[in-house]
């Protein structure tokens, strides 16, 4: 993994096989994907992911370099990432915008269902064609499932949504459209009907089905082209701030550097700040403990998105390798981000400004660089969407109400 090949860009994965992120001697076929995890090195406490290898000594030279009618979405980057079995809908390629001096906002929302979900689940349902299955099932009430069911729409494939009663009203509206089988259980009962659905049906999980976080083993390569792009249009940054939940995003966009720096084109890693809740926290507490995965209790929190209540061990690599630290956020530390990232024309939902939040927490001591924060989805995608006084109609006449709301 030390140079490239003078070719010219292939569309072809170069994708060689499974590896285990608990012990990396440890190697699988590509196929079928481990959906739940490492056969061999996990254990009753810990389940440890697995993650996909590349031939990186046959990359395209011309891989990174930026030229006119480069292909859009996925398939530019298709050489390092597993085969692209499902069509695409031009995911990827969101803007950079700069909020302050040396301060840009990767702004995922501009994606096709409004989330840096469709990242992963280009991937993933493109597993799930390779593996030959039916259908898809996802465990989610938020942008997950609304992603899942586009992807499977758009490959011809059966989606089963589990979610919750709290389905915010934007997510309910794609599930509809693309005609999803939503089925809306209590949370605790979420990941055994999933289990029971793979068993029964032969459908492929896209979400995690494991006791500690493994998720899909090709999710997070979809994840590397937030890097990828990241590096073509700014460089290295010195750190990367992301909204965190099972760790999955942060590891994808960590592998994504530390592939570029394995290459030669990279002179090093930014540092990778997770930025999790503070009425939980899994990944935070398993680096305080320095342990590789955790359960913690959650408390109540707006940010349903990225709240959870079990880590994985792919964050606890991401921050390690990278030198980077866990930050726990407020819901009043998110909402203040979510103010400034208004006031600089963009909408945001309460979990997409963590990362920025989590820059504010930390402040840029001793990072020499530009700084990017992921904003990971649309304010569409909150579940308090309405405000009573927003969704209420206002009498034009009353005008002393009117200048009130403009003041106020």
């Amino acid at each position: 993994m030390t140079s490239q090949a003078a070719s010219p860009v292939s569309g072809a994965s170069l994708a060689t096989g499974q590896r285990s992120l608990g012990d990396p001697s440890v190697r699988f076929p590509l196929w079928p994907p481990l959906t739940a995890g490492c056969p061999v090195t996990s254990t009753e406490s810990v389940s440890y992911p697995v993650e996909v290898d590349y031939a990186y000594d046959k990359v395209p030279a011309g891989l990174f370099t930026t030229a006119p009618g480069q292909p859009r979405g996925h398939e530019r980057w298709a050489p390092l990432l597993p085969p692209l079995h499902a069509p695409g809908l031009g995911e990827g390629g969101t803007p950079l915008v700069s909020l302050d001096e040396g301060v840009w906002i990767k702004d995922e929302s501009r994606n096709p269902t409004w989330s840096h979900k469709d990242r992963i689940n280009r991937v993933t349902v493109s597993a799930a064609v390779g593996a030959g299955a039916e259908g898809i099932v996802v465990a989610s009430s938020g942008n997950h499932g609304a992603s899942a069911a586009a992807y499977a729409a758009r490959a011809g494939l059966r989606c089963v949504v589990i979610g919750s009663a709290g389905t915010p009203p934007a997510v309910d509206a794609f599930l509809r459209a693309y005609g999803a089988v939503v089925l809306p259980v209590p949370e605790s009962a979420r990941w055994p009907l999933l289990r029971r659905i793979v068993e029964r049906f032969g459908y492929h999980p896209v979400s995690n089905v494991t006791p500690t976080h493994t998720g899909h083993a090709f999710g997070p390569e979809g994840y590397k082209t937030l890097a990828y792009e990241i590096f073509t249009e700014l460089g290295v940054p010195a750190a990367v701030f992301l909204p965190t939940g099972y760790g999955e995003l942060l590891f994808g966009v960590w592998k994504g550097f530390a592939e570029l720096f394995a290459l030669g084109l990279a002179d090093r890693v930014p540092r990778m700040y997770s930025c999790e809740p503070s009425a939980g926290g899994p990944l935070a507490a398993a680096l305080r403990d320095g342990i590789p995965a955790t359960r913690v209790p959650t408390g109540a929190t707006a940010a349903y998105a990225i709240s959870s209540s079990v880590g994985g061990y792919r964050g606890v690599v991401a921050v390690r390798e990278s030198g980077g630290g866990a930050l726990l956020v407020s819901d009043a530390e998110m909402d203040a981000a979510r103010a400034e990232l208004a006031r600089a024309g963009l909408w945001t939902e309460l979990s997409a400004a963590a990362g920025l939040a989590g820059f504010r927490r930390r402040g840029d001591a001793a990072l020499d660089g530009p700084v990017v924060c992921v904003s990971t989805s649309s304010g569409f995608k909150d579940r308090d969407l309405l405000s009573a006084e927003g969704s209420a109609e206002l009498d034009p006449e009353d005008w002393a109400e009117v200048e009130r709301r403009i003041r106020g």
